[in-house]
């Protein structure tokens, strides 16, 4: 009894973030606009820098995971909307797990993001973007999965702790550009000085994206089993901390 009921907090937490994301249809096109922006123009304009061969293919995998990052560390904003409008203070004395509730939540804001990945991967790749296979695409979708969840936990562990819009949207400001800047996403690690590649491997979201290059494109600067453990060690952090904070929360 105990776990259909956790079960189906989660689900109904799930499809509630579905709904709202359904009805945001201007989210998507946007959310999708911005990295096809980087993709056209910085592919262009860099790929002479970096005497790299097809720059586009070795960038698109970063992109999809900069989307990945912005759609899943600013799931923490629905933290903050249900909790301005006592959404939260509702189910929050509800006879249910606490932990279920964020569980649901960050699984609903990571089927948001993974869907916009896998559009933008579609996307590029219709757009002259070449990917090694069919197979790599569809290995690269449990790799989306993992990033989502480990930088959607970050956003609702954030939100718990802040309680203002303003403050919470200007801390994910400066967290969400050092970590695409310092991800590997536009630049091969291999060309970094030592200084700024001991700062690029503290980067969670450099595993994220060299192991979507290693599926997408068959290439990584660092071995994929690696990239695997640092996201899955990484997730599952994120996951027990936002969780154990959303818990002790008081609204």
């Amino acid at each position: 009894m105990g776990a259909m009921l956790s079960f189906q907090t989660v689900y109904t937490m799930w499809l509630r973030e579905m709904l709202r994301f359904k009805r945001a249809k201007s989210r998507i096109v946007g959310s999708l606009a911005t990295p096809l922006f980087f993709l056209i123009i910085l592919g262009t304009a860099m790929g002479s820098s970096y005497n790299i061969e097809n720059y586009k293919e070795f960038m698109a995998p970063g992109i999809i995971a900069m989307v990945l990052l912005f759609s899943s560390i600013f799931g923490g904003v629905s933290v903050m909307w249900d909790r301005e409008f006592g959404f939260l203070k509702e189910i929050l004395i509800a006879p249910v797990n606490r932990f279920c509730i964020a569980l649901g939540k960050a699984f609903g804001g990571v089927t948001t993001a993974m869907i916009q990945g896998v559009l933008l991967m579609i996307i590029t790749n219709v757009f002259g973007v070449h990917y090694k296979s069919l197979l790599g695409m569809l290995l690269s979708i449990p790799i989306m999965f993992i990033i989502g969840i480990g930088f959607i936990s970050l956003g609702i562990a954030l939100a718990t702790k802040i309680e203002s819009h303003e403050g919470f949207q200007m801390v994910m400001s400066f967290l969400t550009m050092p970590l695409v800047l310092l991800s590997g996403a536009f630049f091969p690690l291999s060309k970094l000085p030592d200084w700024l590649r001991i700062a690029v491997h503290l980067n969670p979201l450099t595993y994220g994206v060299e192991a979507l290059r290693f599926t997408l494109i068959g290439e990584s600067e660092i071995p994929i089993v690696v990239c695997l453990v640092v996201l899955t060690s990484f997730a599952i952090t994120t996951t027990a901390i936002g969780g154990w904070l959303f818990g002790r929360m008081e609204v």
